[in-house]
């Protein structure tokens, strides 16, 4: 019997929805169906966010990072132009196909509402503030950045998916158990019992099913490569502080070796006039941002991530587990997010909710205060203190005792797949794609990837016609 549809796609995040978006777009009538275990854009709702809560209630399901759009709905749309990060898609391709890749979905979200305004950093005052990093031992890294704003991000995506639900089906809130291999395809076990056939698969678990697919590859006899996990806090302080470089560039990628360890710490997702949000990730609560691009909506506050940069060697293999486990020590403290002052930090005391109601940096996220001392091991804290010492040099305030920190942030890199030139595993007709399957890292990426790989069973499908 053939297969039942032509494509079959997990995950209905950025990867999985362009390249969705492509096949169609490319060969129309082909039977495509997206299978996804959160909802879909209009159904998605945080009770935190809706106000119906004040901490996570650890849903089966996280409305933050799953359903239609991924992780990347409700995040505050930074669109990088660039491979120096944000993936490692020139592993497989030139970096010349990548950026054309990266620039085709920048045109589809233009199409759906995207803004056409690009901070450069080829201006005089972005290289101006490239030359002060440098005298600071900083490497600011380059690259153009559209900011979509969380409220426009969500606008694109509800406009894309009015534009392909009618020609693809999508099945939501149906979770994907086990993958098979058939002698013409492919079989989904669904949780609901039932099963999907296809004749090309693509898996695009994102984030919140990197442990998930990890399995799933260990179960069909697929190699993996353990990636990175990077552990931190973001930083929230007042937005003036970083004025003079986020009006520049608007998000600021510093990269500084500490002297103490010569470990790698780095900023990461800035968010100029933004908000401290929580995440769930596998029932772990960890720290993010968002930044709206509607004024109204905008805080007094800027808040970054702050990462260290974590590699083992073997024996070790589970740098995901690791991450977790940190991120947990903070939610048993704590019940969930803890919140510290950095002069507490550096005295070595608890901060508490007297403390916290005395700091001229009023917390945007209802988290818990305490000690970050008793969560997070102590090389990462003294890489952390160095790293806004430097930073302090560059943006004089970021070290005043009342900039905040939350924790714990974790940024886990899936365990990589060994794929080829065409994202192909070993399987013949299986790819992976996305954040999830270790190979990209953000929205230009992880939609390029599901664009690249549509094309090449594109090619394939009308070779066999």
């Amino acid at each position: 019997m053939s297969p039942t549809y032509d494509v079959a796609i997990i995950g209905a995040g950025t990867a999985g929805i362009y390249a969705g978006y492509e096949l169609i777009r490319r060969n129309p009538g082909i039977k495509v169906v997206i299978l996804e275990k959160g909802s879909d854009i209009y159904h998605r709702s945080c009770p935190i966010v809706t106000g119906q809560v004040k901490e996570c209630i650890q849903c089966k399901v996280c409305a933050t990072m799953s359903g239609f759009g991924g992780a990347g709905a409700f995040s505050d749309g930074k669109y990088n132009f660039t491979t120096e990060f944000g993936g490692w898609l020139t592993d497989f391709m030139p970096q010349d196909r990548v950026m054309d890749l990266i620039y085709y979905v920048d045109s589809v979200n233009m199409r759906f509402g995207a803004t056409d305004q690009v901070y450069s950093t080829e201006t005089p005052e972005a290289r101006a503030l490239e030359k002060r990093a440098l005298e600071n031992d900083l490497h600011l890294l380059q690259a153009k950045v559209k900011h979509l704003g969380t409220e426009k991000n969500l606008m694109i995506l509800k406009n894309l998916y009015e534009d392909i639900k009618d020609k693809m089906e999508f099945r939501f809130q149906t979770p994907v158990e086990e993958i098979r291999k058939t002698g013409e395809g492919y079989d989904l076990a669904l949780e609901n019992g039932k099963t999907v056939s296809c004749r090309y698969l693509i898996a695009a678990p994102g984030r919140s099913g990197a442990e998930w697919f990890a399995g799933r590859c260990e179960a069909l006899g697929l190699d993996l490569i353990n990636n990175q996990v990077d552990i931190g806090v973001r930083v929230e302080l007042p937005a003036k502080i970083f004025e003079h470089i986020t009006d520049v560039v608007y998000e600021s990628k510093l990269i500084y070796r500490t002297k103490q360890y010569g470990d790698l710490v780095r900023t990461f997702c800035m968010n100029p006039y933004g908000h401290v949000v929580t995440e769930n990730v596998d029932g772990i609560n960890t720290v993010n941002g968002h930044s709206y691009s509607d004024a109204a909506l905008r805080s007094e506050n800027t808040n970054f991530a702050l990462l260290v940069s974590n590699r083992f060697t073997k024996p070790f293999d589970q740098p995901y587990r690791y991450g977790k486990h940190i991120a947990s020590l903070s939610n048993m403290l704590g019940g969930g997010v803890l919140v510290q002052r950095f002069g507490d930090l550096l005295k070595g005391v608890r901060t508490n909710e007297h403390r916290l109601s005395k700091s001229f940096t009023r917390p945007t996220l209802n988290a818990t205060p305490g000690d970050l001392s008793l969560a997070l091991p102590k090389r990462h804290l003294d890489n952390i203190v160095e790293m806004i010492y430097a930073l302090d040099k560059i943006a004089p305030g970021t070290a005043n005792y009342d900039t905040l920190l939350y924790g714990a942030e974790v940024k886990f890199y899936s365990s990589r797949l060994e794929l080829t030139e065409e994202l192909e595993t070993r399987l013949p007709n299986m790819f992976a794609i996305g954040d999830g399957a270790g190979i990209t890292r953000g929205l230009a990426q992880a939609g390029a990837s599901g664009v690249h790989v549509a094309r090449i069973i594109s090619g394939r499908l009308e070779r066999d016609a």
